[in-house]
């Protein structure tokens, strides 16, 4: 049987992160990775997380399972830290998955339960994990424009234009914030049109939330979606902690699936629940534990936001510097995009010939797309990157 297994193709980011261990040179830059970092190269465990860690071992008296849904304290602090005032609790359905991964895997598995005809529609470019899934399912995928190339912004008229096309029952995969790969986001107001033109078209708004926090703050990168949802008769949104709590590891994300009406949130919650069994039966807990005890003890929680202020001012100091930096070197502003950009990346708009001159002569490793992590720089390599831009061409 095995035997008749066919070769896979190579993830790309694993395949970049390979190069670079491989690499002997010592100014080489690791800008693949999807991780964050600090100014000495460390992804580190937060103080909070290892405070809640403490308290847990010592607490904690079992290890047996707990209900194919997770915690139910772990579903209600998490879905109010990402929706806030417009959680619909009567109408809110969630479970536990083993990361934001999870999440959207169980997501598409509940909309091919619930609409196996249904398109799912996705931004061009979008995570790389998206359309795979969705793919491997056997579903239907169209995409629609996104990205601006000239401006590195959002291309919000081809976005509105592509999503015309929609049917009823279709879903749409939307970035909560801080979009991965580009960086760039949809302002309020443009997510309040996406919400008009889908509560029009009866299509069902699939939001992946994967950096609430790194943005422009816990409230405002939820700023969105939270118009999104006092908006839409019914929606899907995966949550994930890993990095806004930084348990990477832990596998830690949520589903959570806002129902048409309370009388249909009991279906919904036993589908969803039926799917976790029927995938991995129930979901890892540690994490979740470590998120709740910290989002619902007032100085966990309080010491948490900070330390996350300070990732988040980290990441936009090394934006500015680094959109100055080549501000010096070109003469303009048009790498100015860099600093508008939120999250952990950014899609720099090179070449995959320029990508592979600045890893060849350089050592800047980056997605051949050009995406490149923020968090890998710090106040020493931002010129080096800098100056590796501009030799290359971009």
């Amino acid at each position: 049987m095995l035997t008749a297994l066919t070769p896979q193709a190579p993830d790309k980011i694993l395949a970049l992160m390979a190069a670079y261990r491989e690499d002997p040179r010592d100014d080489k830059i690791d800008l693949g990775v999807g991780v964050y970092k600090d100014a000495s190269g460390n992804t580190p465990v937060m103080r909070a997380v290892k405070a809640a860690e403490r308290r847990l071992v010592e607490e904690q008296t079992t290890k047996v399972y707990t209900g194919l849904a997770g915690d139910p304290a772990f579903a209600e602090a998490l879905s109010k830290l990402v929706l806030g005032e417009a959680r619909p609790a009567d109408r809110l359905a969630c479970v536990a998955t083993p990361g934001g991964t999870g999440a959207i895997r169980q997501g598409l598995e509940l909309v091919r339960m619930a609409a196996p005809g249904a398109t799912v529609w996705l931004s061009d470019p979008t995570w790389p994990n998206h359309p795979a899934i969705a793919k491997y399912l056997g579903m239907k995928v169209r995409t629609y424009r996104y990205f601006d190339a000239e401006t590195g912004g959002v291309d919000f008229d081809g976005m509105r234009e592509d999503l015309d096309a929609v049917a009823a029952g279709d879903v749409v995969i939307l970035h909560g914030c801080c979009h991965n790969p580009t960086g760039a986001n949809l302002t309020v107001n443009q997510w309040d049109g996406v919400a008009d033109l889908l509560v029009a078209k009866g299509s069902v708004p699939f939001v992946d939330i994967a950096y609430q926090g790194f943005g422009d703050g816990l409230d405002k990168d939820a700023a969105g979606l939270r118009h999104l949802v006092a908006k839409v008769p019914e929606a899907l949104i995966a949550a994930s902690c890993s990095k806004n709590f930084g348990i990477y590891r832990e596998r830690t994300g949520l589903l959570m699936a806002i129902a048409p009406s309370a009388a249909d949130l009991k279906v919904t919650q036993g589908a969803m629940a039926s799917l976790n069994r029927l995938n991995f039966s129930f979901p890892p807990d540690h994490g979740a534990r470590v998120v709740s005890m910290i989002l619902t003890d007032d100085g966990l929680r309080e010491d948490w936001a900070a330390e996350l202020e300070e990732v988040r001012n980290s990441m936009l100091g090394l934006r500015e510097q680094l959109a100055a930096a080549l501000r010096d070197r070109v003469g303009s502003d048009r790498f100015g995009f860099l600093a508008a950009h939120r999250g952990m990346f950014s899609l720099l708009g090179a070449t995959p010939d320029q990508v592979e001159v600045m890893r060849r002569d350089h050592g800047v490793y980056m997605v051949g797309d050009s995406r490149m992590n923020i968090a890998g720089l710090n106040a020493t390599t931002v010129p080096l990157l800098a100056d590796a831009i501009v030799a290359a061409g971009v």
